[in-house]
């Protein structure tokens, strides 16, 4: 199959399913890196150690250097959304299908935002593939449960793996700190956490700019006739595109979320925000090399608890793990369903 980019825009030329498609997913990586990228910085925002335009404009060069950098080392994640599911081998039906899936996304976060649910593009993104698997096969034979068993892995990591990553952390910097005096402390910290935000941006983009690498990736597979894209390397083009994109996205946007999550949730010291950043940086390299898609919002917030957890359990927001527990319950099955009764609807139309 060609790959070069004359080749895609000569195909965007003769297919209008595969223009959807792609604005579609260019339209969401967008939007994740306005609303999605933004909480990697809220830290470094809060505890004063970076204004808000500094911080968004350091966020959007690594979030495009983490999606372009990291799919040419290791492009597991990418690989892991692109194999979750069987379209089939009607190609054209298959690219239908996957036109559903992104638009169901942007019907879902919608419908939740209306009605107070909390949502995650990742998860949405993959329920999305899976109801429109499930549409085109007839059954649950369109998932690749080998792969899906990789989500369950996540929704463990991003949780748990964020906490006692965050909370170890933390505890090892409080005793190595106990006995230096707190405003040399604070000097070495802003320096760091700037550094430990510039980490959790750059893995944002490795893990949620490799998740609609891979959609794409399938877009182009399918309306070259090729069902599958095993054994295919991704083009270095594509991951230009969408770094591009996705640091376009948090650039022009953010500064509302960086606020709102640094006066609502974030209540923490410099040292503490270095400890949240590079926990949360940690755990999505983890699961960056396994090709384990994790929602960066969450293990980010998971560090957060986690290092709060050090001086006293009551710093926990259980409020934000019930948001969190709501995602998994509602996202899958609701945007899972939205997806199937759009391929649905769609294969009848086209």
């Amino acid at each position: 199959m060609d790959l070069s980019f004359t080749s895609f825009w000569g195909q965007l030329a003769g297919n209008p399913i595969l223009i959807i498609t792609v604005v579609f997913t260019l339209g969401v990586i967008f939007v994740n890196g306005w609303t999605d990228a933004p909480n990697a910085i809220a830290t470094c925002v809060t505890t004063r150690c970076l204004g808000v335009r500094q911080a968004i404009w350091m966020s959007a060069v690594f979030n495009f250097l983490g999606v372009f950098v990291m799919t040419q080392i290791n492009s597991s994640v990418a690989s892991t959304i692109s194999n979750m599911v069987d379209f089939g081998t009607d190609t054209s039906s298959a690219l239908i299908a996957l036109c559903a899936s992104l638009l169901s996304i942007v019907v879902y976060s919608v419908g939740a935002s209306i009605f107070g649910i909390p949502t995650s593009e990742s998860h949405s993104l993959i329920a999305g593939l899976s109801g429109a698997a499930i549409a085109i096969q007839g059954g649950v034979g369109g998932i690749n449960f080998g792969e899906w068993s990789k989500v369950l892995y996540g929704l463990a990591l991003s949780l748990l793996l964020g906490f006692a990553t965050g909370w170890v952390i933390c505890k090892l910097v409080t005793i190595l700190c106990y006995n230096i005096e707190l405003q040399a402390a604070n000097r070495f910290f802003r320096l760091a956490q700037i550094a430990g935000a510039a980490a959790m941006s750059f893995m944002h983009g490795a893990q949620d700019g490799q998740k609609f690498i891979g959609v794409l990736f399938l877009g182009l597979a399918f309306s070259s006739g090729q069902s599958s894209v095993v054994g295919m390397e991704i083009p270095v083009w594509l991951m230009l595109l969408c770094s591009v994109v996705m640091a376009l996205g948090t650039s022009v946007g953010g500064e509302k979320i960086i606020k709102s999550v640094g006066m609502d949730m974030v209540k923490l010291e410099r040292y503490q925000g270095f400890c949240a950043d590079v926990a949360g940086a940690i755990c999505l390299l983890y699961s960056s090399l396994f090709g384990i898609p994790v929602s960066t919002t969450h293990t980010k917030t998971s560090a957060i608890m986690g290092v709060g957890a050090v001086k006293r359990l009551s710093a926990i927001n259980f409020g934000v793990v019930k948001d969190m527990m709501l995602t998994w319950i509602f996202t899958f099955p609701g945007c899972g369903l939205i997806s199937f009764v759009m391929a649905k609807i769609f294969m009848q139309i086209w």
